[in-house]
């Protein structure tokens, strides 16, 4: 794959996930998550969690905040 083939890949990916705003919100979140309190592992469930859900918590993402998560529970902040 040339390089012009990895930057379209990685443009796309971006795009599907909101854009380079929800990667801003993605990252304050887990940067949040990383700073709090709680165990290496609670931390890493609460990252992949975070992760499944483009964008801050209730904010712009392209991800619907009412849908179910695996547990069947509608995702944090689903009204």
């Amino acid at each position: 794959m040339d390089l012009k083939g990895l930057f379209n890949k990685g443009k796309k990916i971006v795009d599907e996930r909101g854009g380079v705003e929800s990667l801003k919100e993605d990252a304050s979140e887990l940067t949040d998550i990383a700073k709090g309190k709680g165990s290496l592992t609670d931390k890493a469930k609460e990252a992949a969690a975070a992760i499944k859900d483009p964008g801050a918590p209730g904010g712009d993402g392209k991800a619907d905040p009412g849908t179910p998560g695996e547990d069947g529970k509608p995702a944090e902040g689903a009204s």
